[in-house]
């Protein structure tokens, strides 16, 4: 069956760089787009960024555009986001997703000096 785990989430400084990692199993990684979400504490969940299968094509959230990049490697199977110039209020529960339909536990990451 479909399983994606993300990792790398951390404590963080404001200003400070992070990148998260999905690991994706069960299903042929290479043939769907894949997405990050994330949801702060009192928040409902937000979509972040999506990647098409090839990779060739990226779209991201007002908010983060600019300071996050996502990227793949269809080899490893694995979904990464790399996150710069992170604010406080990047502070969430980070997902990795399929089509809005399959999500990894989360990885927390946290911004705060």
């Amino acid at each position: 069956q479909v399983h994606l785990v993300e990792s790398g989430g951390a404590l963080v400084q404001p200003g400070r760089s992070l990148k998260l990692s999905c690991a994706a199993s069960g299903f042929t990684f290479g043939s769907y787009a894949m997405a990050w979400y994330r949801q702060a504490p009192g928040k409902e969940r937000e979509w972040v960024a999506d990647i098409i299968w090839s990779g060739e094509v990226e779209n991201y959230a007002d908010s983060v555009k600019g300071r996050f990049t996502i990227s793949r490697d269809n080899n490893k199977h694995t979904v990464s986001l790399s996150m710069n110039n992170l604010k406080p209020e990047d502070t969430a529960v980070y997902y990795c997703s399929r089509g809005g339909e399959y999500w990894g536990q989360g990885t927390l990451v946290t911004v705060s000096s």
